[in-house]
């Protein structure tokens, strides 16, 4: 495959075993350091390359793809992979894959009710047979007016669902079968097809206000019909589950059995000892462009969780200035935690319609936290699905390019 080999990275050195990939020479340097920058399609840009375990929905999450080109060449089985803004889970999820150990930390509590089942995987047998023992009552409503997006229904059998989910826990009798339904769940509470328990509205990523909800029932005369949620989360889990083997299975089981998942501030991760990570992947907010708290308040409300107390806890900078104060904490605190000859991966983007690169900020603040910036990665892809519902422009705004400043803990 052509590209970049990480030989070429000053200071790098693949790890052994790992197979060489980019060959492509640097085509410039980045402006405020004599750092090489390198573009290229690093991998694929159709939408299903990875396992099927991975299609949970988040705003503002990367693809599988992006932590594996790190993974297979930055790390070794059993190494320690850490993602200090963990999402959906997309790094550990892969990096368990891969054999790896896997330490997942994200502020806001939803990062870890939607990665924790996947490492804990309970056979489709077991789901089947919990949801048959529901019993649904049909006198339950929310406490909340959901009706622009529920048949009566269906709002009966979500509510049964988080009444139980919720009994269970509190009573810390939740097993690895709750947590993956409450998981699926989360995931299937709005969406734009017939696989969701709502009415039509936006992708599942993101739930609109109820009186936006309202405007899009009237402008599409729909009303919600009723969707089985029991049969749609035992779909979904089907899928879900479809691409793992047996040999899978058992490295997600041992993964589970070993991970950390923090809810902590990515700043202030003392629970954690210093110098064990050996890898670390992620991608932080970019600056306010997504909303946290607000597109997920509806997952909130199914968990049990304060939306707005989770939105105040999430930093959401506005300026450049901000962002860069606030990233400069969190290297500070990744520079106390990866091992000498450690590597950070960190993906971010280019906002307000491309005028702002914040890789040209980020690569400095982690100069300036002990690390050395060994490249810029620019991952370049032609036009996605995603990319052509929404309108925009290819390699624009961040939504078809990653770019990836690498870091190195000499």
């Amino acid at each position: 495959m052509p590209g970049l080999n990480l030989r070429d990275v000053p200071h790098a050195s693949p790890v052994p075993n790992r197979p060489d990939s980019l060959r492509k020479e640097a085509v410039g340097t980045a402006t405020s350091l004599d750092v090489p920058v390198y573009k290229e399609e690093l991998w694929t840009s159709r939408q299903r390359q990875a396992n099927a375990i991975h299609e949970i929905s988040y705003r503002g999450c990367f693809k599988p793809q992006l932590p594996n080109y790190f993974l297979e060449r930055l790390s070794a089985e059993s190494d320690v992979v850490y993602d200090p803004f963990s999402g959906r889970g997309t790094t550990a999820i892969e990096a368990a894959l891969l054999g790896r150990r896997v330490i997942a930390n994200d502020i806001n509590p939803l990062s870890a009710v939607l990665t924790r089942p996947r490492l804990e995987v309970p056979e489709l047998a077991d789901i089947q047979r919990r949801l048959r023992s529901l019993r649904i009552r049909a006198s339950a409503g929310a406490d909340i007016d959901l009706s622009m997006f529920y048949n009566r229904r269906t709002e009966a059998e979500i509510i049964t669902l988080r009444e139980y989910l919720r009994r269970r826990r509190d009573a810390r009798e939740e097993d690895a079968v709750d947590r993956w339904i409450r998981m699926v769940a989360t995931n299937r509470l709005t969406g734009h097809s017939p696989g969701f328990f709502s009415v039509y509205t936006l992708p599942p990523n993101q739930a609109v206000a109820p009186e936006d909800q309202l405007r899009i029932n009237r402008k599409l005369g729909q009303k919600p019909p009723y969707r089985d949620t029991r049969a749609l989360i035992l779909r979904k889990s089907v899928q879900l589950q479809s691409q793992l083997t047996a040999f899978d299975r058992e490295r997600l089981r041992r993964a589970a059995g070993r991970a950390i998942f923090l809810n902590s501030d990515a700043a202030a991760t003392r629970a954690l000892p210093g110098g064990g990570v050996q890898l670390t992947v992620t991608s932080p907010p970019f600056l306010d462009v997504v909303q946290y708290a607000r597109d997920n308040w509806l997952r909130c409300w199914f968990n049990g969780l304060d939306a707005e107390a989770i939105g105040e806890r999430i930093t959401m900078s506005r300026t450049p200035e901000e962002w860069a104060a606030s990233m400069s904490q969190v290297f500070a605190e990744l520079y106390r935690l990866t091992e000498p000859g450690g590597w950070v991966a960190f993906e971010v983007g280019e906002v307000r319609r491309g005028a702002v690169r914040l890789d040209e900020i980020v690569a400095p603040v982690g100069v300036n936290a002990g690390f050395e910036c060994s490249a810029v990665l620019i991952n370049a892809q032609r036009f996605t699905k995603t990319a052509n519902i929404w309108g925009v422009e290819n390699n624009r705004l961040g939504t078809n390019s990653n770019r990836i400043v690498l870091f190195r803990k000499a």
